[in-house]
This record gives structure tokens, C-alpha cells and sequence, in this order.
């Protein structure tokens, strides 16, 4: 079996769906009816495959079987988990996506639609050690959808893998592709204890050989602005301008703490919604941290900001209000060390250097760890997730197959429970 053409067949068949989901739905789940497109087409495969139990639940959530192939008088490792999503991201057109694959010989990659915004290697140094092999692309009129189709591909060639031969050890796994990731709903109605994994791996990282263990503390802040609309030609002295107060309020938010200035482990605030008029408007602000003590400092950010605003115009009305999105997933992992041991030692042996992460972002594995199902994340292949100019480079979504066969002997080998 060639993994790398298995993985890019597949990968091509499923970036051709339009799966985003939608925002600010709460009257369906999942957000978008054509997320469940795809989870059809991969149920159908899933049972040529010989897959088990193989079911799409109301919620649009597709759940397999693969049962173990060990000895019976063997120890048996954990149930093990594999998941990934459906959807790809709302802000970027997902519809019609027509993937080039290109030969990269080095230097900059132009896309049909972007002719004067290429993809560099100035800003995408991992280029380079692709060079003379395959990199997949949109035409630049939309996103890719490697993220996370490249994590669905990548697990489906392994199960294609596990079942044509018969001789790699595994254990009994339990499939999930789970809708609405990408609005922050992903496992909203997941049933952690009827999907019954003990273990398990998200697989929606970029680059290669990460092992994603650690994810930020996040909230979101909703600000609700309340003014006094009265005629403009004659306001003075009574109009209060819930607009211009929602402009003055996101002027307060520091530039040293906003994702355009951040990197790394640093906290931010991302104001990225805001509608309303003179009586009212509305704010959402992203609120993201590695700690929960820092959550508690950005927060206070903007309940000073609150303060000052209502100072200056005490007619107006300021609301906060809080909501808990997840928390970091290496308060658990650090929990079940071997979890994250086992998916480095996995990537040793395809011949990579792991490399261990922090999300700087969100995955499903972070409420899924805080569920009681440790998981963290790993690579797909990936890179410039949510852009037009989002790329997929084939020979590491090859050893994103080959990593998730050997995390699957290292289990056998090493996690027996005696379940």
C-alpha cells in the first residue's frame, strides 16, 4: 500500500465537500446541514472497510469500531480513540474548493486567485524541506481544508492500513468525526461514556511530528453596551452613542496583549465581533490565557476598562458577561504522563524528532481531557490553517499515517490495563 497516494486520494475526495459550519447557530446542531454531507460519504467507507458499529447519531456525530487483533491470551491495551472534524472554518469560503497539487521546487507557490499574494518561504520557512515533493494548495479563491480533512484522511488510510493487513497489532479503537469543531461546539453533545475510549488522540495539528499537549484557558466576554438614541440635530447634551463607546472601549484593549502582537505563551484579547446602534451595541471578545490566574488578568482588563468608560459618560450602561469555553488540557494530561510519552516515542520511530506544543488555540481534545478522556493533539500535515493560502504538504500527512500506526504498536507494547 502507497500511504502517501492512499492519504492524498482520500484528502482530495474530502476537501471537494463544503463542510463549514456557521456561527452564532443555537437553534440546530449541527451549525450547517452540509457538514453531514461528508459524514455520510465516510460512514459508507467506513463500513466497506469493515468497520463496526459504524453510526451517524443525531447530533451529526459519526462513531466506529475497529475491534483488536491480538491474541487472547494477550494483555489488552486501552480502548483508544482517534478523532477529527468535519467542519473547516466559517470565515473563509469552504465552497468549491479546487486543490492544485505542485511539484515545489523552491521558491514562492502562486495561486490562480491570489496572483500578487503568494505563498513565500519568508513566511513559511517549512517549505523548504519539501522541496522536490508534493504540496497541496487551493486556487486561492478559497480555504484548503486541510484543517482538519487532512486529519480525517490521515486516520481513515490507517484504518484502510489495519485492515488489509492483518499482521500490525492494534487495539480496539473507536473512530469519532465530530461536526462544529471550528465554532467551538465540537463536542458539545459528545457522549465521552458511550463512545467508551479510554485513550485517545486528536489528529488536527499543523506541521509534523508535534505532539499538542497543551492548550490555552479560554473564555469568551460579551459586552453589552446600552446608549440613548435620541435625533443627531438635536443630541447635545442627550444623545449617548453606544458605537462610538464600543469604539472607545476596544481603543482601551492593550496592543501588547492582541493576537496581532502575541506569540507563544502570551495572553490576549481578541475583539472580533461587534454590531449595534446608538442604544445599544454588542461586543465579543476572545479571552485567552495558559493559566486560569492569567484569564483572571485579562479579565480584569476589561472590567478596568468598563470603570473608565463609565466614568467618562455615566449615562451609559456597561455589561460583562463572562462565558467558560475550555481549559488547558495539560492540567489532565499531566495526569496520564504516558498518554503524550507514548504519541512521542510513536513519532521516534517514523524517524521524526517530536516536537512538543502549545496550542494557540482550541481543539475538542481540551474538553474532552477535562471530560475524562485524556487526548491530546497531533499532527496532520497542515499549515496556514483558516487562510486562502492555507497548504497541505503530502509527505508529512504520509507520516502522520505512519505515526498513528506505530502510536498503535506502542500501546500493544506498552499500555496493557488487563481490561
Amino acid at each position: 500500500m502507497n500511504i502517501a497516494k492512499s492519504a492524498l486520494e482520500r484528502f482530495l475526495r474530502y476537501a471537494a465537500i463544503d463542510t463549514q459550519s456557521e456561527e452564532g447557530v443555537e437553534e440546530r446542531y449541527p451549525s450547517t446541514e452540509k457538514q453531514l454531507v461528508l459524514a455520510r460519504l465516510l460512514a459508507d467507507e467506513l463500513k466497506a472497510l469493515g468497520l463496526k458499529e459504524v453510526q451517524i447519531d443525531r447530533y451529526g456525530y459519526l462513531t466506529a469500531t475497529l475491534e483488536e487483533n491480538l491474541p487472547a491470551a494477550a494483555p489488552l491495551p486501552p480502548v483508544l480513540g482517534l478523532l477529527a472534524h468535519l467542519d473547516t472554518y466559517p470565515g473563509v469560503s469552504g465552497k468549491d474548493v479546487k486543490p492544485i497539487v505542485h511539484r515545489y521546487q523552491g521558491g514562492e507557490i502562486r495561486l490562480p486567485a491570489l496572483p500578487d499574494d503568494p505563498i513565500s518561504p519568508r513566511d513559511n520557512p517549512d517549505l523548504e524541506r519539501y522541496r522536490g515533493q508534493e504540496i497541496v494548495t487551493s486556487d486561492g479563491s478559497t480555504l484548503l481544508g486541510a484543517d482538519d480533512k487532512a486529519g480525517i484522511a490521515a486516520i481513515m488510510t490507517l484504518l484502510e492500513r489495519l485492515t488489509s493487513d492483518k499482521s500490525i497489532p492494534h487495539p480496539r479503537l473507536r473512530i469519532a468525526f465530530t461536526p462544529d469543531e471550528e465554532v467551538g461546539n465540537g463536542t458539545k453533545f459528545f457522549d465521552v461514556k458511550a463512545f467508551g475510549a479510554q485513550v485517545a488522540y486528536t489528529v488536527d495539528g499543523g506541521g509534523v511530528g508535534e505532539v499538542e499537549d497543551e492548550t490555552f484557558c479560554a473564555d469568551s466576554a460579551i459586552v453589552t453596551i446600552g446608549g440613548i438614541d435620541v435625533h443627531p440635530g438635536y443630541a447635545k447634551g442627550k444623545m449617548v452613542n453606544a458605537v462610538r463607546l464600543a469604539a472607545a472601549f476596544i481603543n482601551e484593549l492593550p496592543w501588547t496583549n492582541i493576537p496581532e502582537t502575541t506569540e507563544g505563551r502570551q495572553d490576549y484579547l481578541h475583539a472580533y465581533q461587534i454590531s449595534g446602534n446608538v442604544s445599544r451595541a454588542t461586543i465579543t471578545i476572545l479571552v485567552r490565557s495558559f493559566t486560569e490566574e492569567g484569564l483572571r488578568d485579562m479579565e480584569s482588563v476589561l472590567e478596568d476598562a468598563r470603570r473608565k468608560l463609565l466614568r467618562l459618560e455615566p449615562r451609559a450602561t456597561i455589561d460583562i458577561e463572562i462565558k467558560q469555553s475550555y481549559r488547558n488540557m495539560k492540567y489532565i494530561l499531566d495526569q496520564h504522563p504516558q498518554v503524550v510519552a507514548y504519541a512521542e516515542e510513536a513519532v521516534r520511530r517514523v524517524g521524526l524528532e517530536p516536537v512538543r506544543r502549545a496550542i494557540r488555540g482550541g481543539t475538542d481534545g481540551a474538553r474532552l481531557s477535562f471530560q475524562g478522556l485524556p487526548t491530546p493533539n497531533l499532527s496532520a500535515g497542515g499549515y496556514n490553517f483558516h487562510s486562502p493560502k492555507e497548504w497541505l504538504a503530502v509527505p508529512a500527512l504520509a507520516k502522520a499515517v505512519e505515526t498513528l500506526e506505530q502510536l498503535m504498536r506502542v500501546w500493544v507494547e506498552k499500555g496493557t490495563t488487563g481490561r
